[in-house]
């Protein structure tokens, strides 16, 4: 029994670890998102209140679009797969919001559906309702009933006037315009109008459709300042600098280093600041933010390097970036980044 229960432990704390190991590795690739432009600009209407939840739109020959994000990312191929890049990071979380079909020809959503008959596959029908009338039990349908615009029992004469009374519907009954044959269940079959094919269910494309809403954790995250980098290159470019985000710098090593932003004023030949964000949903960030950056900074050598730290560093990181001589930037809301890179990075 006690090993049971220590094998069930484990089996705990192995099944614990891989969730953990899965919240991370989505954090890390969250943070690596955030880093696109691209996503910054769809973030940004999410906390700005202009998009509460991201609808799809019926084209009928695409099927469905989302025309704000085709916008953002300029290639509508490349919206599905960068929709799903920030719902597996957990940017973004989805509901489904429709089915639907594609032609396996030509692959347009352009399809109408025909109901054909069982036995001659002709879509060639004609349906009609089936009409019990109560008192007599006679069952037919409602054509054979109608006289001039009125419901009369075929078998017994009696006028039927009253739904649920004197009769109900009981369904309804098929008869093929082709074979003659009567049936009440069709064969559904599908017809591009695109390429003119018929196509069985079996043979379709069925794709599902999504509305997207921002997580919890990626509205935290964005609030606490991942999506600064765009008005910080923004505020940049005001200023007269020629800005990269995220850049590139090729260090004395060899290797290259990435930097959320990189900055030069234009015309000048070398006059280089990188800059990067770090931001926590706790209330301190650690050193290990300024390590970080000085490993790349040591290499690199650029004319300044600032780090912006959302919403305060730790005390021993303070010490380091003074120590390495990182220009350190504490704020808690875009507005106090502004005024602080203007005041450090512009006029140091």
């Amino acid at each position: 029994m006690i090993l049971k229960v220590y094998n069930l432990a484990n089996a705990n704390k192995a099944i614990t670890g891989l969730k953990l190991s899965k919240k991370s590795k989505n954090h890390h690739d969250r943070i690596r998102l955030y880093k696109d432009r691209n996503v910054q600009l769809l973030i940004s209407k999410f906390v700005s209140g202009e998009l509460s939840k991201l609808n799809p739109v019926y084209d009928s020959k695409h099927g469905y679009r989302y025309p704000v994000v085709d916008a953002i990312v300029g290639e509508p191929s490349s919206t599905d797969s960068f929709l799903l890049n920030l719902f597996e990071a957990g940017v973004l979380k989805r509901e489904l919001y429709d089915k639907i079909v594609y032609c396996p020809s030509c692959n347009t959503a352009n399809v109408s559906m025909h109901y054909c008959c069982p036995h001659c596959k002709s879509f060639n029908i004609r349906k009609s309702a089936l009409i019990e009338h109560i008192k007599c039990g006679y069952i037919d349908t409602e054509e054979h009933f109608r006289k001039n615009d009125k419901l009369v029992c075929p078998k017994c004469q009696k006028e039927l006037t009253k739904p649920g009374t004197d009769y109900y519907k009981a369904g309804v009954w098929c008869t093929c315009n082709e074979c003659g044959k009567s049936f009440d269940i069709p064969v559904p079959a599908h017809f591009c109008r695109e390429c003119r094919q018929d196509f069985a269910f079996e043979e379709s494309i069925y794709k599902d459709a999504y509305s997207y809403s921002l997580t919890s954790e990626a509205m935290k995250e964005a609030t606490l300042g991942w999506i600064l980098i765009t008005p910080i290159r923004d505020f940049l470019e005001g200023h007269g600098f020629e800005v990269e985000s995220p850049g590139f710098l090729k260090g004395k090593s060899g290797a290259s280093h990435m930097f959320d932003i990189t900055a030069s004023p234009l015309g000048v030949e070398r006059n280089i600041t990188v800059i990067d964000l770090a931001t926590s949903t706790d209330d301190v960030i650690s050193e290990q933010a300024v390590i970080a950056m000085f490993a790349k900074t040591y290499d690199v050598g650029p004319d300044k390097a600032c780090l912006v730290a959302i919403p305060k560093i730790s005390a021993n990181g303070k010490k380091l970036a003074s120590l390495y001589n990182i220009v350190l930037v504490e704020a808690k809301d875009q507005r106090d980044v502004i005024k602080a890179l203007e005041k450090k990075c512009l006029k140091e």
